[in-house]
């Protein structure tokens, strides 16, 4: 199952996004939650059945609640991540290159992937919810190399996938969808807004997290990465411990994947707040 997902260009991602590690009451570290043989076979098992319940879907006439991930826009900036790195990708988005490019550079440098996996899906931008209706054709998902594709596996937690449980029932059973057309659209995008603001404030939770953790490493110097670059600001990420900030000054010309050194230079927990500063940039300190 891996293999054939791979083969049409499902993305090797390994963004190591960091967890918690307390030593009693206290936060000790943020560590990256790696990847494993089980994890990645329960993921395989859950695409499967998450495109075989729109195949249904569509074979009974129903509508159903799409996950897609759209052609990235910024496909020009991987292009040139790709080509610093003494590789070529083609000028029109395609998932298979992607994917070849990516298994070189695992191959090459392992130990610097997660950070060209993190560059990878910054420039992909997010998912989002929309609905397909019998005889349209929705967008599929960039990132998994898939054009039939929904959430529909955890409906304990996502009410993506309770609304999706809800259309399989109506159509094993024979009943008429249990929404209309209107109402499911209007739920994708209320489902795809609920989901930005819960990540906002999983966001909000991992960066007071990293303030108190590095509150008392003011002034000290990391090697980072440009994890986001846009008129709102410029984040950068440092892998030991895996943190991500607000580079406040000396960001001019840097994009996304750019390497960069830094200096931490405020923290605050309650805002959740970790600026740094370009290293060349930092003010001597007394």
């Amino acid at each position: 199952m891996k293999g054939l997902r791979h083969e049409r260009g499902a993305l090797s991602l390994e963004t190591l996004e960091a967890r918690a590690v307390f030593d009693g009451d206290v936060l000790a570290d943020l560590r990256p939650n790696e990847k494993n043989r089980t994890k990645e076979l329960i993921e395989d098992f859950m695409i499967a059945a998450n495109g075989a319940t729109t195949r249904y879907l569509e074979q009974k006439g129903f509508p159903s609640l799409r996950r897609v991930l759209r052609s990235p826009n910024r496909w020009e900036r991987i292009v040139k991540l790709a080509a610093d790195l003494g590789e070529r990708l083609p000028p029109l988005p395609s998932a298979r290159a992607l994917e070849e490019f990516l298994n070189k550079r695992r191959r090459a440098d392992p130990a610097r992937f997660p950070d060209v996996s993190l560059s990878v899906v910054k420039l992909l931008g997010s998912g989002e919810y929309v609905v397909e209706l019998p005889g349209q054709r929705a967008d599929g998902h960039f990132g998994l190399a898939v054009k039939d594709y929904t959430h529909s596996t955890a409906p304990n937690r996502r009410y993506p996938d309770l609304a999706t449980q809800r259309l399989l029932k109506a159509a094993m059973a024979g009943s008429r969808s249990p929404y209309g057309d209107e109402e499911l659209t209007a739920l994708a995008r209320h489902c795809t807004e609920q989901e930005d603001d819960a990540a906002k404030v999983e966001r909000q939770v991992r960066k007071s997290a990293a303030a108190i953790l590095l509150a008392s490493r003011i002034g000290e110097r990391f090697e980072a990465i440009v994890a986001g670059a846009s008129e709102k600001g410029t984040w950068v990420r440092i892998q030991r411990p895996a943190v991500e900030g607000k580079l406040l000054r000396g960001f001019e010309g840097l994009d996304v994947a750019d390497q960069v050194r830094v200096e931490l230079d405020h923290t605050d927990v309650e805002r959740g707040f970790v600026d740094f500063v370009r290293s060349h940039e930092a003010a001597p300190r007394p």
